[in-house]
């Protein structure tokens, strides 16, 4: 005691000798010392044998959240090696436990509802993004008759009907925008393409007079919502920052717009057999017999188009710059129409997609590499043990999937780092582990939305698995496939230092998009 009073007498003397701001730097310098030292014992002393082993950290509640968000596939990749399938790293104050491969998939995507669930996490940035009483604002029940009321629109007949749509909004993207007059030039790409297929899919999804709004208000309101997705808004949802006014706002005006819209197509005899998913829910009812009220045919129409948006946008912007590292591909891509639908290049219908294997791989390969979302989360409700381990996932634990690391693991998927759409060929040496053995079906379950794959246990998982997998699967492939088919009978592409490299990817958002300004050279084709 005598020795501590001898150290702490000329220090707090010393102290109290300090200007106001040198005693506040001092207090903060050892307030962390303090935290960190008591952190880092924390982690030394209390180690818990029953559950998975957690990430070295130095400072609290921050935990691993940088070197997590500066880049996840890589803290997945890096951990996984240190730790195994199965660890535990602090987001935010939260402790977060990743499973990794496809039994992790399985064991999270698949959970039964009564241990994860996806609205505690997800419902603070979609409600005030979508609004209220859809998806994540509404019992599983009713959210799984809403994804039934969405599906069943989206018909083989209802596909037939969009590939005309979507090529038509394409030409008449390309031949409009200012970026490609001419026969060459630069161009930054991820922009265009996010006009191109938020205008693809509001036509195909919503009508023709929702799609006539975009050039003018909604294109600009729909921005202002996206910045609702914001990772600070986990936390912050609820705060009078300025992109949470802009969001609240957009979100007002964009289901107004759709609202009276609804009104006016009610009275419209000429609006029968359309095949848009408004119609479809105008004239739906969920299993009670209530009407679907049109607040709510609103707000699922802003959810469907920012889910799609995000991932297609995201996606056809990594297409062209993987086509344009490799011009090759993108002349195999010409030819391979030429071949199976003929030299004229006649307009695209629903049924010339199957005939083009290689324009399919194309969305394959890059959905493989760069999946638009890296993590899935899970809040756990109840205790879960992990199959074949000792470990129990406790209740105050978030679950994450990352199906990307299946995706990208040599164990299934030959030189994973490659972009090589020929692997999608059975006889090639790059085939995936799901494409060389032929499997059997996979099971199918119901969720109350029709059957879908169950999925989960495959490595590859762009759409995810599970009672929350994407609705849009199909129509994502038909929007993706035709925007590409339309723009390779158009141009020619390439890096504008002729090099074979790609951008990197901003991981800054929740959804994992290039790095910008992604610049290529295009070339218009003299046929076109």
């Amino acid at each position: 005691m005598g020795f501590l009073q001898d150290i702490a007498g000329p220090l707090s003397t010393q102290f109290a000798h300090l200007g106001l701001a040198s005693q506040i730097g001092v207090s903060v310098a050892a307030f962390l010392f303090v935290a960190v030292f008591l952190n880092v014992l924390s982690q030394i002393v209390n180690k818990k044998p029953n559950e998975p082993p957690l990430v070295f950290h130095w400072f609290p509640i921050i935990g691993s959240t940088i070197t997590y968000g500066m880049d996840p596939p890589r803290f997945f990749k890096e951990n996984r090696a240190k730790y195994g399938d199965c660890f535990t790293f602090v987001l935010l104050g939260k402790k977060t436990t990743v499973y990794c491969g496809t039994q992790g998939n399985d064991f999270i995507l698949n959970g039964k509802i009564r241990d994860v669930c996806a609205e505690e996490i997800y419902t603070v940035l979609t409600t005030p993004v979508f609004g209220k009483d859809v998806v994540y604002d509404c019992p599983n029940s009713k959210l799984m008759e809403q994804k039934k009321f969405m599906k069943i629109a989206l018909t083989t007949e209802a596909f037939r009907s969009y590939v005309p749509i979507i090529s038509d909004e394409v030409t008449s993207y390309f031949k409009k925008s200012a970026d490609f007059k001419g026969k060459s030039g630069i161009v930054d790409i991820p922009p265009k393409m996010a006009q191109i297929t938020i205008f693809t899919a509001s036509h195909a999804l919503q009508g023709k007079e929702i799609r006539d709004k975009f050039d003018e208000s909604l294109a600009s309101l729909y921005h202002d919502l996206d910045m609702g997705f914001s990772p600070i808004n986990f936390s912050f949802h609820w705060a009078p920052l300025p992109w949470n006014n802009r969001r609240d706002h957009a979100q007002r005006t964009v289901a107004k717009i759709y609202m009276d819209t609804i009104k006016s197509r009610r009275g419209r005899e000429d609006e029968k057999g359309s095949q848009d998913i408004m119609w479809h829910l105008m004239n739906s009812e969920y299993k009670n017999g209530v009407k679907v009220p049109d607040h709510e045919i609103a707000h699922m129409m802003i959810a469907l188009l920012m889910a799609g948006q995000h991932s297609s946008s995201s996606t056809s912007s990594w297409i062209m710059l993987r086509l344009a590292s490799r011009p090759d591909i993108m002349e195999e891509l010409y030819q391979e129409q030429v071949k199976y639908l003929g030299a004229d290049l006649p307009p695209l219908k629903y049924e010339d997609l199957a005939k083009l294997p290689l324009n399919q791989a194309i969305v394959k390969e890059t959905l493989r590499l760069h999946a638009p979302i890296h993590s899935i989360m899970r809040a756990v409700k109840s205790p879960m043990p992990v199959p074949g381990t000792k470990y129990v996932i406790p209740t105050n634990h978030v679950l994450l999937a990352a199906p990307g690391v299946s995706a990208s693991d040599p164990q299934y998927f030959p030189q994973p780092d490659l972009w090589e759409p020929h692997r999608w060929e059975k006889d090639s040496p790059l085939a995936p582990s799901i494409v060389r053995n032929e499997q059997e079906e996979e099971e199918k379950i119901d969720y109350g939305y029709g059957l879908v794959s169950k999925g989960a246990g495959s490595p590859y998982l762009p759409f995810g698995a599970g009672r929350h997998r994407c609705i849009g699967e199909q129509f994502a492939n038909v929007q993706l496939q035709t925007i590409v088919a339309e723009t390779v009978r158009l141009f020619k592409f390439r890096n504008v230092d002729g090099s074979n490299d790609v951008i990197g990817t901003d991981y800054a958002s929740l959804f994992s998009r290039p790095l910008e300004p992604a610049k290529i050279y295009w070339e218009r084709r003299e046929s076109a």
